[in-house]
C-alpha cells in the first residue's frame, strides 16, 4: 500500500509500459509527495476479444419459422381440446352437485317416511296396547275375539316395518347406483384426457416429420423455393402450417373452364404418357395459357387480391384429366 495520496484522477493516456519505481522507502516521518505528483495508474485486465457471429443460413431460418407456425397451431390445437376438456370436468361438476342435491333430498324424504312409520308403529303398539288391555277383561269369545284382533295388530306393525326397511334399501341402492356412474364417468375423463395427450405428441411428431419432408420447387415469378405437396399427407400438413389456403381441384376437358377458389381454369391438352398439360388461366378478368407445363411444377401468378402469388400445382395427369390443388395466401391486400 503506498503512503502517498492520489491528488488528481488518472489522465486519459496510459503509457504501454510504466516504469517500475520499486517499493517505496519508509521514512519517519512521512515525505509529502512533491507538487504535480500523479499516482502511478492501475492496470486491469485486457478486455475481451469479439468475435462476430457467422450468419445464420437463410434456408434453417425459413424451416425454422415453418416448425414455429406448425407448433403455434399444435399449441392452439392443444389449448382448444383442453379447453374442450375443462368444460367436461365443469358439467360433470355441476352432475355432481346436482347428484348431492338429490342425494340430500333424498335423505330428507327418507327421514320423512322413517318419522311417518315411527309414528304408524307408535300407534299400532298403542292399539296393541289397548286390545291386549281389553283382552284381559273380556272372557270367552270377547276374549278369543280380542285375541285375534292382537295377531292382526302385530302382522301389520310387521308388514309396515318391513315396507319401511325396503323403501329405505331401495333410496340406499339409487343413491349408489348415482354415485358409481359419476366415478365411472370421472375415470373415463381421466382416460380421455390421457389418450389426447398422447395423440396430439403422435400428430406432433408426424406432422414435424411430413413438414421436414415436403419438396422445394423453383416459383416462375419471384425465383424462390417453395414448399408444394405431391400427396394427401403431405398437402394436410401444409394445411397445417396455417399459412395458405388451398383448394382442390379434379378438372376435366371441357368446352367451359371450370371455376377454382377465385380464379377459372379451362383444361386444353393432358398427356398423361408424357405428364405435361396446357390450360387457359382466367384472374381479374384476364386469361393466360400456361403452356406444356409439368407435373409438381408451381405455376405462380398475380391477382389484384394479394401481395403474394398465387400457386397452381398439379399432382397427377390422366386421360384428359388433372388432379391438383390451388394455394391463396392468407392475405389479401390491394398491391400498390
Amino acid at each position: 500500500m503506498s503512503i502517498f495520496p492520489n491528488p488528481s484522477p488518472i489522465p486519459p493516456e496510459q503509457p504501454a509500459h510504466p516504469p517500475n519505481p520499486g517499493p517505496p522507502t519508509a521514512s519517519w516521518p512521512p515525505q509529502q509527495p512533491p507538487p504535480g505528483y500523479a499516482a502511478p495508474p492501475q492496470y486491469g485486465p485486457p478486455p475481451p476479444a469479439y468475435y462476430a457471429p457467422p450468419p445464420a443460413s437463410s434456408g434453417s431460418g425459413l424451416k425454422t419459422g415453418l416448425l414455429i407456425a406448425a407448433l403455434v397451431v399444435l399449441a392452439g390445437g392443444i389449448v382448444y381440446l383442453y379447453t374442450q376438456i375443462n368444460q367436461l370436468k365443469a358439467d360433470l361438476a355441476k352432475n355432481s352437485d346436482a347428484t348431492q342435491a338429490r342425494i340430500d333430498k333424498l335423505d330428507e324424504a327418507s327421514a320423512l317416511t322413517a318419522r311417518a312409520n315411527q309414528k304408524r308403529v307408535d300407534e299400532l303398539k298403542d292399539q296393541l296396547e289397548r286390545a291386549r288391555r281389553q283382552a284381559n277383561l273380556a272372557a270367552g269369545d270377547a276374549k278369543e275375539e280380542a285375541l285375534k284382533k292382537v295377531e292382526e295388530t302385530k302382522a301389520q306393525l310387521q308388514a309396515a316395518q318391513q315396507q319401511a326397511q325396503q323403501q329405505l334399501s331401495s333410496d340406499i341402492s339409487k343413491v349408489r347406483e348415482q354415485t358409481d356412474t359419476v366415478n365411472t364417468r370421472v375415470s373415463q375423463v381421466s382416460t380421455d384426457v390421457t389418450g389426447v395427450k398422447g395423440d396430439v405428441a403422435t400428430t406432433r411428431s408426424q406432422l414435424e416429420k411430413t413438414v421436414a419432408d415436403l419438396k422445394r420447387a423453383t416459383g416462375d415469378i419471384d425465383g424462390h423455393s417453395v414448399l408444394i405437396a405431391t400427396n394427401g399427407k403431405e398437402l394436410a400438413a401444409l394445411k397445417a402450417l396455417g399459412e395458405r389456403n388451398f383448394v382442390e381441384f379434379n378438372i376435366k376437358k371441357a368446352k367451359k373452364p371450370q371455376r377454382v377458389g377465385d380464379v377459372s381454369i379451362l383444361l386444353k391438352n393432358a398427356d398423361f404418357k408424357k405428364n405435361r398439360y396446357t390450360i387457359e388461366l382466367t384472374a381479374d378478368d384476364k386469361t393466360t395459357e400456361k403452356k406444356d407445363r409439368g407435373i409438381n411444377e408451381p405455376v405462380q401468378f398475380l391477382t389484384s387480391k394479394a401481395k403474394q402469388p398465387y400457386e397452381l400445382v398439379v399432382n397427377d395427369i390422366k386421360k384428359d384429366t388433372i388432379i391438383g390443388y390451388l394455394s391463396i395466401p392468407k392475405v389479401q391486400n390491394v398491391r400498390n
